[in-house]
């Protein structure tokens, strides 16, 4: 499409007729019209002109010898350049099923023989203007794309520096490993992170820092190149089985109500290259376990209502505070997926069994938020770390951290001492361990029947004079078997009123 020397907008045309007259006569009124026109004898011929040129507008007989009219229209909107081409046919009175064909074949529009000039003049004006729209267009979205792909690769520069960051703040600079096992766990996860095609477990209670092991595994050190590599975490318990499915592995478009028209990418999809961190992993759906299996094994999966199989390239983590083992003996945790998860293991001791990383953990913490916060704090006295290393530390580092932070919040001195501690005798009396003594009440007396007396009864009796014990408080009760209140909570012989 051109602008002559006279201001009038021309275009190239491509007439197809089998008969010379009806030809002609067509390309010399189109001609004085302004228009650049070639004629075609044949649909053959067409179509060899027309894949070695730009025309705008080809005007085709429907019947011809050979090749159709109709043919001529499908292979033109067909190939890559057909947005660039509207197609008319000109068809009899008697043949307006062929008229309909060619229109359901993409044919732009038709015309009846014998074709009035008028008509034929209005519809070049109709069809001038929408490839002026169409190339218009195109032209916009183009350089559109390319300025999106310019942004694109601005923000990934951008993410890199942000994974770089958050490698360093939320994965490995408040990250302390003092004693022994956790030096033994960071070698490990060093291990770990050379070989991506190995599954990690890590076990562990709630807050003794499974996502920063998790993180370890991914990140290797400040210095790796996994740093530009993504970190895609779930929360397993946060989603309704339809929901996980979806958020996990995507959706096609239409796969159900609510969806987005044009479908959505899944968490596995998102992580390629990197790693994704299934938290909670106790928590998945019994009805999925076996499609997160086939994925870890066979490295491909489906989306919601999709077909397409799509081949998947990430590190699997995951991480639990329940005892996988023991859901596995109950039926509640498939035993195939439990060894496939299995293959590479981390198993987090509590705070509480490596009194070494209590106060070099509450040091690093408090010089942190001292910092953070403006304050003045630098050390922690004798008296004070005592008490932090005497406590049961129910909630781990998390609560470690918790404490810390919410003395630097309400104190500002130099040293932390032991009345700024907001952990209360009673606290401590309740996590820790009931006292030995000879009070009958801490007896539990257990009579062993000729009948036979099963595990899961010793199980919950012993449960049940824990709940006595602590009256009923099942958080201390969990404290002390040293399990979740949730893992309580799945003992049926476990009762209590609060």
């Amino acid at each position: 499409m051109i602008l002559s020397d006279k201001g009038v907008c021309e275009i190239n045309i491509l007439v197809v007729d089998d008969e010379p007259n009806s030809r002609n006569s067509v390309a010399k009124f189109l001609h004085r019209l302004g228009h650049n026109v070639t004629e075609c004898s044949s649909g053959e011929d067409a179509l060899s002109v027309f894949f070695r040129g730009d025309f705008s507008l080809v005007l085709t007989d429907i019947k011809m010898g050979g090749v159709s009219g109709i043919d001529v229209v499908k292979m033109i909107s067909s190939s890559p350049l057909g947005w660039k081409t509207d197609c008319v046919v000109f068809t009899g009175y008697g043949d307006m099923e062929s008229a309909i064909a060619a229109l359901r074949a993409s044919a732009y529009d038709y015309l009846l023989k014998p074709v009035s000039a008028d008509e034929l003049a209005i519809l070049v004006e109709r069809v001038k203007e929408h490839q002026a729209l169409l190339r218009e267009n195109r032209y916009l979205n183009e350089h559109l794309q390319e300025e999106v792909a310019n942004a694109t690769r601005e923000k990934e520069i951008e993410l890199n520096r942000l994974r770089k960051v958050m490698a360093r703040t939320a994965a490995l600079s408040l990250v302390g490993f003092f004693s022994k096992p956790m030096k033994d766990i960071a070698a490990m996860a060093q291990k770990y992170h050379q070989d991506r095609a190995i599954p990690v477990l890590i076990e562990g209670e709630t807050g003794t820092g499974k996502e920063i092991v998790a993180r370890l595994i991914h990140y290797g050190h400040l210095e790796s190149n996994s740093l530009a590599a993504p970190f895609v975490d779930i929360n397993c318990a946060a989603f309704t089985p339809t929901l996980f499915e979806s958020e996990f592995f995507g959706y096609e478009p239409g796969s159900f109500t609510g969806g987005l028209a044009k479908g959505q990418k899944g968490k596995l999809e998102v992580a390629t290259g990197g790693t994704i961190f299934l938290d909670e992993i106790a928590e998945i759906p019994y009805e999925l376990q076996g499609k997160l299996l086939r994925v870890i094994q066979e490295k491909e999966y489906y989306r919601v209502g999709g077909l397409k199989k799509y081949k998947t390239d990430v590190r699997i983590i995951c991480a639990t505070n329940m005892d996988l083992k023991d859901m596995v003996d109950k039926g509640t945790f498939r035993r195939d997926l439990y060894f496939r998860l299995r293959v590479g293991h981390v198993l987090i001791p509590p705070l509480r069994e490596r009194q070494d990383d209590i106060v070099p953990l509450a040091t690093m913490f408090l010089q942190h938020f001292s910092q953070e916060k403006k304050k003045s704090f630098v050390s922690i006295s004798p008296a004070a770390a005592a008490a932090l290393k005497d406590y049961f530390w129910p909630g781990n580092i998390r609560e470690l951290r918790n404490v810390i932070e919410w003395v630097t919040f309400m104190y500002d001195e130099k040293e932390v001492e032991l009345w700024h501690l907001p952990m209360r005798a009673d606290e401590a009396d309740a996590a820790a361990p009931p006292a030995s003594t000879d009070d009958e009440s801490n007896v539990l007396r257990i009579v062993l029947s000729e009948t036979g007396y099963s595990l899961d009864r010793i199980k919950d009796d012993v449960i049940n004079k824990v709940l006595e014990i602590t009256n009923g408080n099942k958080s201390a009760a969990a404290r002390y078997l040293g399990i979740t209140r949730k893992t309580l909570g799945l003992h049926t012989g476990a009762k209590s009123n609060k």
